[in-house]
C-alpha cells in the first residue's frame, strides 16, 4: 500500500495553522546492565536541545510505559497528520544528537513517513515501529 497522505489534514493543529510535534520519551525503561531509568533525564535533555525557534512546536513528554521493554529506553515521535514513530534501544549518552537530527528532519515531512536509510546513523536498526497517520473520516477528506 502507498504512503501518499497528502490529502492528510492536522487534527488538532493549533490556532496559528502550525503542525504540533511531540517527542514522548519511557520514564520507565532500565538499562539493562546498570538497572538505571534515563527516561525522564533523556527528556529533560531533548527539552532543553528542542527548545529553539527552529523547534518551535515541539513539545517533550514522558510516559510510564510504551511497551518497549525489550528494547530500552524508548522514544516516540509523533506530528498532525504525521506517521508516528517508536525508537528503542536508545542510550541517552549517545542518541542524542541522533534524535535532535531526526527531529528536524520530521519536523521537514509532510506526512512523517522516511525510509530507515533516510533516518540518521543513530537510529538505523532502532525502529520499533512505524504508525501511519489517523486519516479524517471519509467524508472529510480533501
Amino acid at each position: 500500500m502507498a504512503h501518499d497522505m497528502t490529502a492528510v489534514v492536522p487534527l488538532y493543529g493549533g490556532a496559528s495553522g502550525q503542525r504540533r510535534h511531540r517527542v514522548v520519551v519511557c520514564s520507565t525503561c532500565r538499562n539493562r546492565e546498570t538497572r538505571e531509568q534515563p527516561g525522564t533525564t533523556l527528556a529533560v535533555t531533548l527539552e532543553a536541545a528542542l527548545s529553539g525557534v527552529e523547534f518551535e512546536g515541539f513539545d517533550v513528554s514522558v510516559v510510564a510505559c510504551m511497551a518497549g521493554c525489550d528494547r530500552p529506553c524508548a522514544v516516540a515521535f509523533q506530528g498532525d497528520g504525521k506517521a508516528s514513530y517508536l525508537f528503542g534501544d536508545i542510550e541517552p549518552g549517545r542518541d542524542t544528537d541522533a534524535l535532535v537530527a531526526f527531529a528536524r528532519q520530521y519536523a521537514s515531512l509532510d506526512d512523517g513517513w522516511c525510509s530507515s536509510i533516510q533516518r540518521p546513523d543513530g537510529l538505523k536498526g532502532k525502529t520499533l515501529s512505524r504508525i501511519p497517520a489517523l486519516l479524517p473520516p471519509r467524508g472529510e477528506r480533501p
